[in-house]
């Protein structure tokens, strides 16, 4: 018999569980026998990977900066129409209707003048009557003075004319005062009376456009009463209210006066009409004396030159209620750089990609925030890469990455 059968015959006379034991002890020693003649690879560090970051290139700009804010066009001047005299509605203008427009003096309603016309008759005779009366008066003062004066003669009397209240009653002084007095009284009365007919016609203080309309022919109207309402078309306004940063990049806000023509700030409206749109010129009028209790901003207002006027553009009016864009000229800065929102870091620094791939912190100021971006005051240049993607870690100088194609 061989070895191997020998081995055998002894390995089949084992229990199972020592055969167990047996193959297993075999194998953990082959293991460790591998374990310890393997070859043992060479150590690596691990390659560095660089941050991935976008960016955007720098725009450096320089001019006056815009302040933009949004606001509600509202008449400059807009009035209840009421009449000052009592009556009946006689005529109505057809350009006294919702949304009709008028011109300054045109006549709009009329009241029933019967009574003011007999009022204006009653008022005339009596002046005649005092008239009258003046001339009756004046007439016998004379005659008094000539009586007198022949008087004087007949005896040699060469005193002075006596000036006391005596003599006043001698030459008819108090009647004709009197009678001076109701002239001018009877003078005021016939005022009034024409002043009250011509009352009864009622005028368009302004040129503008019928807001609302309550009355018509046929009705009773009293003092005060309201006819409708009226609105100016000259100009509107629209009222922007302004954080105090943003007022103060406006030079000269707070030395405007309204009707100062020669130094106004200009402003620029914009509004959507139908899909589209339009501008009108405007200027700067006046900043409110207070912040506004609500918002605690300064409130600035707007105006806009006849709003309605037809530029032959086809623009349509600038309506009352449009809620309209603004943009006013702000103070001239020599240098700064128009970033998107989301490159500013805290408020005052932005990231700057160096050399390609060094990062660098560099401090700004903020000036303004319009519509998503900043405009800034600091040390970048023209067409620098500035990163605009989210950074968990930052430290100055690291090295990152640009995203292909970020710099253009």
């Amino acid at each position: 018999m061989s070895g191997f059968g020998r081995l055998g015959s002894s390995f089949m006379r084992l229990g199972s569980m020592a055969r167990v034991a047996l193959i297993l002890g075999v194998g953990a020693l082959a293991f460790a026998v591998l374990m310890l003649l393997r070859k043992q690879p060479e150590s690596q560090e691990p390659p560095r990977r660089m941050p991935l970051v976008v960016t955007q290139p720098a725009e450096v700009r320089s001019g006056h900066l815009t302040i933009e804010g949004n606001g509600t066009v509202r008449p400059m001047a807009e009035i209840s129409l009421s009449p000052q005299v009592a009556g009946r509605v006689t005529w109505v203008s057809p350009s006294f209707a919702t949304g009709g427009r008028f011109r300054e003096g045109d006549e709009l309603v009329r009241i029933e003048a019967a009574d003011y016309l007999n009022a204006v008759q009653a008022a005339e005779a009596e002046v005649a009557q005092r008239q009258v009366e003046l001339l009756t008066w004046e007439e016998q003062r004379e005659l008094a003075i000539e009586e007198y004066q022949r008087f004087r003669d007949r005896e040699g009397i060469t005193a002075p004319i006596d000036s006391s209240e005596v003599g006043g009653l001698v030459f008819r002084d108090p009647q004709l005062r009197a009678a001076e007095a109701s002239l001018a009284r009877a003078e005021a009365g016939l005022a009034d009376a024409k002043l009250a007919l011509a009352r009864t016609r009622i005028r368009a203080p302004f040129d503008g456009i019928v807001r609302t309309k309550s009355a018509d022919v046929g009705q009773y109207v009293a003092p005060g009463q309201a006819l409708g309402g009226l609105y100016e078309t000259d100009e509107v306004e629209i009222v922007v209210p302004l954080t105090d940063t943003e007022a103060s990049l406006i030079e000269g806000l707070w030395s405007a006066d309204t009707g100062d023509d020669a130094n106004r700030i200009p402003a620029q409206v914009r509004a959507q009409f139908g899909g589209e749109e339009y501008t009108w010129r405007g200027y700067v009028d006046r900043a409110e004396g207070a912040l506004n209790p609500a918002t605690r901003t300064v409130d600035v207002v707007v105006r806009v030159q006849q709003p309605f006027h037809d530029d032959g553009s086809g623009r349509p009016p600038l309506l009352l209620g449009t809620y309209a864009t603004v943009d006013i000229r702000g103070r001239e800065v020599d240098r700064y750089t128009v970033l998107p929102r989301v490159a500013l870091r805290d408020g005052e620094a932005v990231y700057v990609i160096e050399q390609d791939t060094l990062l660098a912190i560099r401090p700004v100021q903020v000036l303004q925030e319009v519509a998503g971006q900043v405009m800034v005051r600091g040390d970048i240049r023209q067409g620098e890469p500035i990163v605009t993607s989210p950074m968990a870690i930052v430290t100055d100088g690291m090295t990152v990455r640009q995203a292909e194609g970020a710099a253009e």
